[in-house]
């Protein structure tokens, strides 16, 4: 049986990078899929690809556009996932921004640090607060947020803002993970490690760039956002059933290669 039958499920930033190989691999797994994202031609364009790896021109997805730092926006996107499929049953906040101009806390600049928090850090906050309602209504459900290995180890390319935005990720992960316990709603951190997608390959433009990251990872390669997917439907599922409050690392190694256990 697909892991995801009959679960409706709610992806931010689906329409590239890891937001799109998880709308098609939960899809495939059986979901229905509200992809979300900012650019409404890529949501578009990712609820085609479902449509087209599913054989037919209703595929189980809705394109929904939503920017996830402004409240109205989460709040609507919710809605209109319970409006297209009846219920929510999986919440994954993914959508981040990496911003070329995030350095150290000295260079920095206020709007740069502002952008980021926003996007990676509030709009997880927004997915949350009207998600987990619906969440509640259809019985309990899961909730996924991407997070970073940064947020663990902290990169060797400065980039304040993000490492910030982050570790504020684990930290409202934990906390909701022991709030909702009881209610039968699961939440988890996803800590993916450098990975090969645009948002990454953006900001390490250079050879000597890629090369300095790459030495971190044991690994000797990027990941691939079709392997931070597969770990995302993982604990979506109920294979995770026992799962909240947990950070899963998937990094090549990187933060093995550098964290000394306490």
């Amino acid at each position: 049986m697909a892991r995801l039958e009959g679960k409706v499920a709610l992806i931010t930033g689906g329409g590239s990078g890891i937001g799109r190989e998880a709308s098609l691999l939960f899809a495939r797994e059986g979901a229905s899929v509200a992809v979300v994202d900012r650019d409404e031609a890529a949501a578009a364009e990712t609820v085609a690809l479902v449509a087209a790896a599913a054989g037919s021109k209703q595929a189980p997805a809705v394109a929904v556009t939503a920017d996830v730092a402004r409240a109205a926006d989460c709040e609507a996107m919710v809605a209109a996932a319970e409006q297209a499929f009846d219920r929510l049953d999986v919440l994954f906040n993914n959508a981040g921004v990496m911003l070329g101009a995030d350095d150290d806390a000295q260079t920095t600049d206020e709007a740069t640090w502002d952008t980021t928090m926003d996007v990676n850090a509030k709009g997880v906050f927004l997915g949350c607060k009207y998600g987990i309602p619906a969440l509640r209504r259809a019985g309990g459900g899961a909730v996924v947020n991407t997070a970073s290995f940064v947020a663990k180890v902290g990169a060797a390319t400065p980039q304040v803002a993000y490492t910030a935005s982050k570790g504020a990720v684990l930290a409202l992960t934990r906390e909701l993970a022991v709030i909702h316990a009881r209610e039968g709603i699961r939440v988890n951190a996803l800590c993916p490690g450098p990975l090969r997608t645009e948002l990454l390959m953006k900001v390490l433009d250079t050879e000597a760039k890629r090369s300095r990251r790459l030495v971190h990872i044991p690994m000797g390669r990027f990941g691939e956002a079709a392997e931070i997917a597969k770990a995302a439907l993982f604990l979506a599922s109920d294979d995770a059933s026992f799962m909240t409050g947990a950070e899963m690392v998937v990094d090549g190694g990187l933060t093995a290669a550098y964290v000394t256990p306490e």
